[in-house]
C-alpha cells in the first residue's frame, strides 16, 4: 500500500461516503425529480436528512465487511473460508429487527435459503436476477488489502452470486470493486472507463469456478463461458452508453435518462459512475446529484459515495456529515482496519 493511500484512508473514506450517499438518497428513491425538487429544494443544496438513517445497502456493505474480516482471520481469504463467514452475517442481516429499510425481494428470498444448512449456497443464489443489490454492498472489496486481482474478483463475484446469480450481476459486482480499488490506489478518474473497459474485455469469457463452483449450471447456458460471457457483453454496452454520457450529458438533466435508473446492477455502477465522474473534486455536488435521481436513488448514491471516498479519501466528507450518519462506529472501524 503507497503512502498516498494511507495519507488519504480511502477505505474510511469510502465507507463513509457510500453511507451518507446512502442516507442522502434514502428520501428520495423512488420519487420523480420534479417530486423531490418540491420536497428538498434545489438539488445542489440538498442537506444530509436529521437522523441520517441509510438503508439495507449500508447494513449489507457491513455485513460483507463484517464477513470478510471473519474470514480472513482464518488465513488467506478463498472460497472455502469467505463463503460460511460471509452467509452468516447474510442471514443474521435478514433476521435483524433492524432490516426494516424496504430491501430487496432477491436478497430476502435468498437470505431465506442461505439459513438452510442442507442447500448449497448455489441452490439459494436467485440465477435470475441482476438487481443493484448485488453491487451496492461489494466496496469492501476493493479496499481490503494484500488482495490478488484473482481473489478480488472471485470474491466480487462470490458475494453477488450469494444472492444474485445472473452473471450480469457478477460482472458488475467485480467491475465495481475494481474501480473502487483503481480509485483508492490513486488512479485518475480521466482514465477509468478506458481501464474497466479493457478489464470487461479481458474477463470476458473467464468463469471463476473455483469461486462459484457449478453455479452456471442453473442457467440455461451450454458452457460456463457462454454464462459469463452474457454478463461481461452487457456490462460492456452500459460502459459505452457511459463513455459517451460523461463527454455529452448534462449534469443539470436526470443522469438516469443518460445510463439509467440503476435498479439493474450493471446500471447502477454506470450511473454512480456518471454522478462521480462529473463531479471528481466535489464529492457533495456528486451525492446530491446522484440522490436527486429518478431511479434507484440510495443505491446510485451509495455508489457514487462509494468512489468519490476511495478517490478524496476520508477528508472528503464534512466532518457535520460524517459524525450524525448511522452505523458510523463500525464503518470507522472496518475502516481503519483496512487502511492500516
Amino acid at each position: 500500500m503507497t503512502t498516498t493511500t494511507v495519507r488519504k484512508r480511502a477505505a474510511t473514506g469510502s465507507l463513509l461516503g457510500l453511507a451518507l450517499g446512502d442516507a442522502l438518497g434514502f428520501p428520495t428513491e423512488f420519487n420523480d425529480v420534479p417530486s423531490i425538487l418540491a420536497k428538498c429544494g434545489p438539488w445542489r443544496e440538498m442537506e444530509l436528512p436529521t437522523p441520517a438513517i441509510v438503508t439495507d445497502d449500508t447494513q449489507m456493505t457491513l455485513a460483507l465487511g463484517k464477513g470478510l474480516r471473519t474470514a480472513m482471520d482464518l488465513g488467506l481469504l478463498g472460497p472455502r473460508t469467505m463463503v460460511e463467514p460471509v452467509r452468516a452475517e447474510f442471514v443474521a442481516w435478514n433476521r435483524s429487527p433492524e432490516n426494516n429499510r424496504a430491501p430487496g425481494n432477491t436478497c430476502l428470498r435468498a437470505c431465506d435459503l442461505l439459513e438452510r444448512t442442507d442447500l448449497p449456497w448455489q441452490d439459494a443464489s436467485q440465477i435470475g436476477s441482476k438487481g443493484c443489490g448485488a453491487n451496492m454492498r461489494v466496496a469492501p472489496l476493493g479496499l481490503v488489502p494484500g488482495l490478488s486481482e484473482e481473489q478480488r474478483a472471485g470474491a466480487a463475484q462470490l458475494q453477488s452470486a450469494l444472492t444474485h446469480g445472473h452473471p450480469t450481476a457478477l460482472a458488475a459486482s467485480d467491475l465495481t470493486a475494481h474501480a473502487v480499488r483503481l480509485l483508492a490506489q490513486g488512479t485518475e478518474p480521466t482514465g477509468l472507463i478506458g481501464l474497466l473497459r479493457s478489464y470487461a474485455y479481458e474477463n470476458r469469457t473467464r468463469y471463476h469456478e473455483r469461486w462459484l463452483g457449478d453455479l452456471w449450471t442453473r442457467s440455461q447456458d451450454p458452457t460456463a463461458e457462454h454464462f459469463i460471457a452474457r454478463g461481461w457483453d452487457e456490462c460492456q454496452a452500459i460502459l459505452d452508453r457511459l463513455h459517451d454520457a460523461v463527454r455529452t450529458a448534462s449534469p443539470e438533466t436526470d443522469p438516469c435518462l443518460a445510463t439509467g435508473a440503476g435498479w439493474i446492477a450493471e446500471e447502477a455502477l454506470a450511473t454512480g459512475l456518471l454522478c462521480f465522474l462529473w463531479f471528481v473534486d466535489e464529492p457533495l455536488t456528486a451525492l446530491r446529484r446522484a440522490a436527486c435521481t429518478s431511479g434507484d436513488s440510495d443505491s446510485i448514491a451509495c455508489l457514487t459515495g462509494a468512489f468519490a471516498g476511495a478517490w478524496l479519501g476520508a477528508d472528503a466528507w464534512p466532518t457535520e456529515w460524517a459524525d450524525r450518519i448511522e452505523y458510523r462506529g463500525d464503518l470507522l472501524t472496518l475502516g481503519a482496519l483496512w487502511d492500516a
